[in-house]
């Protein structure tokens, strides 16, 4: 130019959109918010799979206890078990208690009647770990609970997973091992027993069903399960082997000393199961 002023040279704007078109164009994906979105879609995937997993087990014994319910006791037929295959029965009298330290010379094994401890078994759906004394746990199917007893070198793993899921929580049910039990699965109720090879057999619902604080079938109705007193994570040790000529027959009128019902006076020796206090 003549001033010898040299022009500016200023991109037109047609220019400056296009470059700044092409750098947003170049920014790279939002991994970070993918990759978010993915993890939190896996943890909801893994905690729905867990869910579906831990309840099976609930939503099969639901299942099982629907299909069971045409055992319930009625007053057409107040003892449905006696459709149930297998099931066998015994007229006991209770109502006879023994102290602590004596053993009754049971005529069934495992027991489901007869003279039985003073302090019954906590039968509120436990699970005991252990084998607990079958005097005990008898004086809880004098109160109207079902026990299912198993053979602990039989019976493990899910198997005896499918079992618990039948008693945890349960009122009037009861769950603990029977070391040397002649079946992998026992159910007692009072005067009434079922064994069974497997725990996915539908007789085991449909005796508890049946039998279960069914006030037809035990001598105690209106008992209750519940015991405080009685040490459900250290109770009386089951005791394998064979009781001595000092047990209690069967036909055993009570001991002196043994206290009756929730704390109530001792019995009397030699006096008559009818001649019992009520309650007791």
């Amino acid at each position: 130019m003549a001033n010898g002023a040299t022009k500016k040279n200023t991109p037109k704007k047609g220019v400056v959109k296009a470059t700044r078109s092409s750098v947003v164009s170049k920014k790279g994906a939002p991994w970070g918010t993918i990759i978010a979105v993915i993890g939190v879609i896996a943890l909801a995937g893994a905690v729905l799979g867990y869910y579906l997993v831990q309840s099976a087990p609930k939503r099969d014994q639901k299942a099982r206890e629907e299909a069971a319910a045409a055992f319930a006791p009625s007053k057409e037929n107040p003892d449905p078990s006696g459709k149930i295959e297998g099931v066998i029965k015994k007229d006991y009298k209770g109502t006879v208690h023994v102290l602590p330290t004596e053993r009754v010379a049971y005529d069934q094994t495992p027991a489901f009647g007869g003279p039985h401890d003073q302090s019954w078994a906590a039968c509120t759906g436990v699970v005991y770990p252990k084998a607990v004394r079958t005097e005990n746990m008898v004086h809880g199917l004098e109160h109207g609970a079902v026990w299912i007893a198993y053979n602990p070198d039989q019976v493990s793993g899910d198997a005896l997973k499918a079992l618990e899921v039948r008693v945890q929580g349960k009122p009037f049910t009861m769950l603990s091992p029977y070391p040397g039990l002649d079946k992998p699965i026992s159910l007692q109720a009072w005067g009434h027993q079922l064994k069974l090879d497997k725990t996915d057999d539908p007789r085991i619902d449909q005796f508890v069903a049946a039998l279960r604080s069914n006030p037809n079938t035990y001598p105690e109705v209106g008992a209750t399960c519940d015991n405080p007193q009685f040490d459900i994570d250290n109770p009386p040790p089951f005791d394998p082997s064979k009781p001595g000529p000092d047990a209690k027959p069967m036909d055993y009128a009570g001991s002196q000393g043994a206290q009756g019902e929730n704390g109530q006076p001792p019995s009397s020796p030699a006096a008559p199961p009818s001649s019992a206090p009520a309650g007791q």
